[in-house]
């Protein structure tokens, strides 16, 4: 009888940091697309909304978030009685959120296909 070996690499860490990495990318160009289409629409009427919205990511914990500052930014966004001009709106942040999931989802996809082939 012939016995045959097979060497066999473990490359799993590096694979498992290649990935990480590409996720995290993916997940900025998310947080960066939702900030862009939230700005969009949000309201201008009274002053800078839009200039206090910041998109954050934390790599270790792979986690995302888009801000906007100051009780003016709650204001906006939580009462549905205000108006708006024309495009702008409240919910100017959850309804990008809802409505581009999908998007975000396939960016954080790609990234990873990206990093590992």
């Amino acid at each position: 009888m012939t016995r045959k070996y097979v060497r066999v690499k473990w490359s799993g860490d590096r694979i498992r940091a290649r990935e990480r990495a590409a996720a995290a990318r993916g997940l900025r160009r998310a947080v960066d697309h939702l900030k862009d289409k939230s700005t969009d629409i949000a309201p201008v009427e009274h002053g800078s909304l839009t200039e206090t919205a910041t998109a954050t990511v934390d790599e270790k914990k792979l986690s995302g978030a888009v801000s906007f500052y100051g009780d003016y930014a709650v204001r906006q966004h939580e009462n549905l009685d205000l108006t708006h001009d024309p495009g702008k709106q409240a919910k100017f942040l959850e309804q990008p959120m809802n409505d581009e999931r999908q998007v975000m989802l396939g960016m954080v996809a790609d990234e990873i296909r990206k990093g590992l082939t």
